[in-house]
Parts: structure tokens; C-alpha cells; sequence
């Protein structure tokens, strides 16, 4: 008999003024410490950092990413869909049913379940979560180096107080949402 594989996904950086939304697909080996397993905006930058380690040893696991282009072209939701069916496209295992936190899902997928919540809830959807996090925060981290401006080491790209301000003085980088509101009133006035 075949072994059963549940993935869990969830996305972040959708509230974000700039950088792309990334999504990551989980699936769970037996090695890992479910204790440290939860909604990743609940558990402090460094922290995790090391449990993305953790269950990067302890599982299979993929990034799907839609660009700051993709955003303006499909809104906000598409992109963040496309950006979950693309990780789980690049599993290398092939879940049986796949956990998505939210309300909506990838079309074309086949035995999943949304979860609202699922991040806080879902011990495999909250791994997703801490891998997505890290993995955006670390890409903002380093497109910071080059947009030092923009605070996006500390932000990670949402619209702080800072990084509006930064946003009047300095303008709009080409890595910035063009179709939200802060930025389309800039790029109008």
C-alpha cells in the first residue's frame, strides 16, 4: 500500500507595498518537533530563522514565487494563487491532499481543503507559513542592500510609516507594487 502525504501552503507578502508574494508547499517527515510548529507572524525573526531550518531537514518542501509584474497583472489574489500552485507544482513528492490556508485555491487542483486560519491551526500549513516567511525576508533583506532607502530590511516591504516617507523623498523603485494604493497615488500626483 502506497504511503499518504498531506502538503500544507500558505502564502505571504500580500499585504506588502513591495517585492513579489511567495508561497511554500510542506510536506512533513517524521523527524520533526510539531511543538515548534505555528502561524509564523507569532514567532520572533531570529526563532524563525532556525525552526525554517529545522523543518527544512525534516521535510519535503518547495517556494513558488509571483513577481511585482505578475501582481499588477493578475491583482493581488491571482498572483498569490499563482504563486501556491507553483509550489506545489515543484514538490518532488506529489501530495494525496493538499491543506491551503485561506479561502481560495489554485485552480486545477485536485483533493485539497482551505483552512481560514490554517497558519494557526495546522501544524503542516504553519511549517509552510515559517518557510515562506523566512524565505521573503531574506529576499527583501538582500533587495535592501541595493534599496538601502526603503528600510525593507526591517520592514520587508509593507507600508510602514518610514517607508511611506521614504516612498515621497525618494520615489517608486521598479520593485514596488505599481497597482496599490499608496504607490498608484504617487505615481498619479
Amino acid at each position: 500500500m502506497s504511503k499518504l502525504f498531506t502538503a500544507g501552503v500558505d502564502e505571504v507578502g500580500r499585504g506588502c507595498l513591495a517585492g513579489p508574494v511567495v508561497s511554500a508547499a510542506v510536506i512533513l517527515k517524521g523527524g520533526i518537533k510539531s511543538n515548534l510548529l505555528r502561524d509564523s507572524k507569532k514567532i520572533s525573526f531570529k526563532r524563525r530563522e532556525e525552526i525554517s531550518d529545522h523543518i527544512k531537514r525534516n521535510s519535503f518542501f518547495s517556494i513558488g514565487i509571483a513577481s511585482v509584474d505578475e501582481i499588477l497583472e493578475f491583482n493581488i489574489l491571482g498572483a498569490s494563487l499563482l504563486s501556491m500552485k507553483r509550489a506545489i507544482e515543484n514538490l518532488e513528492i506529489k501530495p494525496n491532499l493538499t491543506l491551503i490556508d485561506g479561502n481560495f485555491a489554485p485552480k486545477g487542483l485536485k483533493n485539497y481543503k482551505t483552512i481560514v486560519n490554517g497558519d494557526e491551526k495546522i501544524k503542516v500549513i504553519s511549517a509552510a507559513s515559517i518557510i515562506a516567511k523566512v524565505y521573503r525576508d531574506r529576499f527583501m533583506i538582500k533587495l535592501s542592500k541595493k534599496f538601502s532607502n526603503y528600510a525593507w530590511e526591517r520592514n520587508f516591504g509593507y507600508g510602514t510609516k518610514a517607508h511611506l516617507e521614504s516612498l515621497k523623498k525618494f520615489g517608486v523603485t521598479s520593485h514596488h507594487r505599481k497597482g496599490f494604493k499608496p504607490i498608484h497615488k504617487i505615481l498619479s500626483s
